[in-house]
Order: C-alpha cells, then structure tokens, then sequence
C-alpha cells in the first residue's frame, strides 16, 4: 500500500467513525468510537491541509497559461512550493507510532558517578540546570529528595516536573554526563574529568502499574544527613524494596515517615512502569541502556567542557560552544536536533 493509498484509508474511517457518532451509538461502543475518533482527528486535518495545498498547486499551473493570472499564479505557487514539504513532513510524522508516555510528567534522578567530590558538586549544578529548564517551559519543579554533600555538592536528588509532555523533551537527557573543568578544589589547576548520571522517568499512575503490597520489604529508619533534630530523633525515613525485581527505592526528606512513604511508592511505580515499558520495547530498550550506561566515564552522551566553554552531544555530534547559556537551562537546541534525530530515524524505520 502506497502512503496516498493509506491516507486515503484513514480519511475513509474517520468519515465512517463520524457517521456511526452521529448515528446513535451508546455505552462502550460510542466510548471506543469517540476514542478512535479523536486519535485520528489530528491526523485527518493534517491530511486535508496537504491535499487542499496540493490541489492549489494544480489550480495554480493551470492559471499560468493565462497572460493576466501569470504573475499572481507564479507567486501563489512559490509560496506553496515552500509550504508543501512542512505539510508533508507533518503528515508523516503524525502517522509514526505514538509513544503514550511522551505527554506524561517525568520523574528526574540525578547521581555523582566516577570523580568524588567534583562529580557532586558537578550533579548538584545539573539538578539547578533541569530546575531552570522546568521554570523556562513554565513546568512546575518539585524536589522529592535532594542528599546535600559537605562541600555544597549532591550525593543523590530526585524531582518531580509536571507539565503537559514534560518526559517527551526530557527523555533524551538520560544517561552519562561528562564534565572536564578545573575543580575549585585543585589547587595545581588541572583539568580533572568527572561523570553524574542523569535517569528520566515517565511518571506512572496507579493504574499504570499493579503492585502487590505482599512483595514489599518495607524499612524504616532515621533520617541521616541534613534535616535538624526532628528528623534524626524519629524513624520517618523509609526504604522500599520491590522483592520480584530488586528495585530499592529510599526516601528521607520529609519529616513524616507517612509522606516519605508515599514519595518512596511513587519513584517505584515510575521504576516499574519504565521496566515494563523497555522489556515492551526490546530494540528501543537495548538502545536506552546503552545511553544511560553506569557511570563510568567511556560512557557518556553528553560533555560540558568548561576551559573550551562547549558543550557536545555524542550521539548527534553537535557542539555549542555556549555553555554559560545552558547552565542557566537553555536546553531547546539540544533537545530539538535529538527529536529530529529520532524522528528521521522513525520515519526511515517505518517506509515514510
């Protein structure tokens, strides 16, 4: 089946949809129906914006043979000949496979790896970095853990961002980021090499994810670390084992051993349903392990190189030499060549 003839399918069962709404269907059938229906509107106006612009164009050649029409015609077509490959592009990425998490809210985790006290205080400049980015799309940030080191830096944060398709622009910052600087602790002034990883969740709703109070371990215990006296006299913190899988999730910030808990099952249920969601996806699986990798420092996607001022994504070759600018969160450019990276590769996957 040839893309014409597929569009035309589409156009033919949405009408059909159309008709049988209108026609009186109710209980499941109209639920199913209005669903599909609504799946496929965006889709079926994209396709008539191409087809309207197609048919102008042959309106358009046809008024060239007339002297008095030429010259408004040749500018008409100008202006669609420019219009039509955005038409069609947006026709064919509206046909790739949706990933149902993309509107989703994110879970964000963000860890030092290889290089000590540098890579906190390395980890600590990226979880403001995301909290920058958050604020420059109007997301709202909310820190669930955040584990301050001596020296300022971070041993561990997770947040909270929600907004609408919030994991479809952060999903790409997952994996190992590399910094080459000199740290404010050296006093010989080389440049030391230091790694955080970064893990980006779709956030999961209960019904997302079925989890059976029977295969929890559940601990408490006092909270260490930051958080004043109250904290440290009481056993609020609590960490939560998922037996099946070994998933260990442990959640101190909050003062009530209650609220932790809920916290805890929350970064859980993200855990599980990013587990069920790659064995789903084996190819795609293989290729997210590959990025997020384990910290060590041949596995990287991403370098921040402060004495050159650039940043370099690996897995698209695209440097900025900007870094200033995206430590204060502006993130767009990388994360807007990674999305056309991946559709391209989508679009050659799928014939289109």
């Amino acid at each position: 089946m040839n893309l014409d003839e597929r569009l035309d399918r589409i156009v033919s069962r949405a009408l059909e949809l159309e008709a049988q709404l209108s026609g009186g269907l109710s209980g499941e059938a109209f639920t199913q129906a209005s669903r599909e229906y609504a799946e496929l509107d965006d889709l079926v106006r994209r396709i008539n914006d191409l087809r309207a612009a197609e048919q102008a164009v042959i309106q358009a050649e046809q008024l060239l043979a007339d002297p008095e029409m030429k010259e408004l015609a040749s500018a008409e077509l100008e202006e669609l000949h420019e219009r039509l490959p955005h038409l069609q592009r947006d026709v064919r990425l509206a046909l790739l496979p949706k990933d149902v998490a993309d509107e989703r809210s994110a879970i964000l985790e963000i860890r030092p790896a290889a290089g000590g006290d540098e890579a906190a205080l390395f980890a600590a400049e990226l979880f403001d970095l995301y909290r920058r980015y958050a604020e420059l799309k109007g997301w709202r940030f909310t820190v669930m853990d955040y584990d301050e080191s001596e020296l300022g830096g971070l041993r561990g944060g997770i947040a909270e961002i929600n907004g609408k398709g919030v994991f479809a622009r952060l999903k790409y910052e997952s994996g190992v980021h590399r910094v080459q600087r000199v740290p404010a602790t050296e006093s010989q002034g080389r440049i030391h090499t230091s790694t955080v990883t970064v893990a980006v969740l779709p956030e999961a709703e209960e019904v997302d994810v079925t989890v059976n109070e029977t295969e929890l371990r559940i601990d408490v215990f006092r909270a260490s670390g930051a958080g004043g006296q109250h904290v440290n006299k009481t056993e609020s913190a609590v960490r939560i084992t998922h037996l099946p899988t070994g998933i260990v999730v442990s959640m101190q910030e909050e003062k009530s051993q209650h609220k932790n808990r809920a916290k805890a099952m929350k970064i859980l249920r993200a855990r599980l349903y990013e587990r069920e969601r790659e064995q789903a996806h084996a190819s795609r699986a293989a290729d997210r392990r590959s990025q997020v990798g384990t910290g060590d420092r041949s596995e990287r996607i991403r370098t921040y190189n402060f004495p050159q001022g650039r940043v370099t994504d690996h897995r698209i070759n695209l440097t900025l030499y900007k870094i200033d600018r995206v430590m204060l969160g502006e993130l767009d450019e990388f994360v807007d060549a990674l999305t056309q990276e991946e559709q391209a590769m989508l679009l050659a996957a799928e014939g289109l």
